[in-house]
């Protein structure tokens, strides 16, 4: 079983229609869905590797305090309460401490120093989960930190989590987008994600999560018929493939990754 400790293995929607979300993505992505728990609250998202998620309703007492549907990332952590110490003494904070979820794990809800939310989380089984292959359909293809203090930030996923930095990139007035690989190697191919400032348009620092589809442009005719709104794309990016930034119904910013039409083919 891979070792997935530091890395990005598990994401989750909170949102405030969780059955209108999981029929808008499960047509523009192609999930199949399972439901999770004895409640029926929890809904696991599988693509072509497995299960890579959840989606759930913002809870109550979060939707009091004002949060909006959001996509969260759980990165995998040997041990929750001392990774939370460790990465609070490193310029994060706690926003949920650390608690037990039965049946799953040991999680805690942290800040890094420029405001952008993830989780930790230790699963309660000891197979973890596996790493799929890059660019399976359905699953995470891309990381992408909308940094709220690049330098900071930088310096506390690279030094609290052993990731490597790839490639920089001048985007001109935007600043610079600096490729990392979670799993610590250099070269192009091992490159998970990107981090750069966080865009004047962007209203707070957040992990944007890019979801793979067959054929872009199809996906986001899917996106515009379910009701959801394209931001920006479809782009190119370097590698061949290209991307688009989403919002879908309920507000929850999204991404997608793939090819286009006869590429697809």
């Amino acid at each position: 079983m891979t070792d997935r400790n530091g890395q990005f293995f598990w994401v989750e929607l909170m949102t405030s229609d969780p059955q209108a979300a999981l029929a808008f993505y499960s047509d523009v992505i192609g999930w199949t869905t399972m439901p999770f728990g004895e409640d029926g609250g929890y809904t696991l998202v599988v693509g072509s590797a497995g299960a890579l998620g959840g989606v759930m309703a913002i809870p109550d007492e979060a939707r009091d305090r004002g949060m909006t549907p959001w996509w969260g990332g759980y990165i995998a952590s040997a041990d929750v309460d001392a990774d939370a110490a460790r990465l609070v003494a490193a310029g994060g904070r706690i926003k949920r401490p650390a608690e037990d979820i039965a049946g799953v794990g040991r999680f805690a809800v942290m800040g890094d120093p420029g405001g952008a939310t993830f989780m930790l989380l230790k699963g309660s089984s000891p197979d973890g989960v596996e790493a799929p292959s890059p660019m399976a359909l359905g699953h995470v293809g891309w990381h992408e930190l909308y940094s709220g203090n690049f330098d900071a930030d930088m310096a506390f996923y690279t030094g609290q989590f052993g990731w490597a930095k790839g490639d920089a990139m001048d985007m001109g007035d935007m600043g610079v987008y600096q490729l990392i690989s979670q799993t610590g190697g250099g070269d192009f191919t091992s490159m998970t994600g990107g981090i750069m400032p966080l865009p004047k348009e962007m209203p707070v620092p957040l992990w944007l999560f890019y979801y793979v589809v067959a054929d872009i442009d199809a996906a986001a005719q899917r996106v515009t018929a379910g009701g959801g709104t394209i931001l920006n794309g479809p782009s190119e990016v370097p590698g061949g493939s290209w991307i688009i930034q989403a919002r879908d119904p309920q507000g929850a910013m999204f991404a997608l990754v793939g090819v286009r039409g006869a590429e697809a083919a």
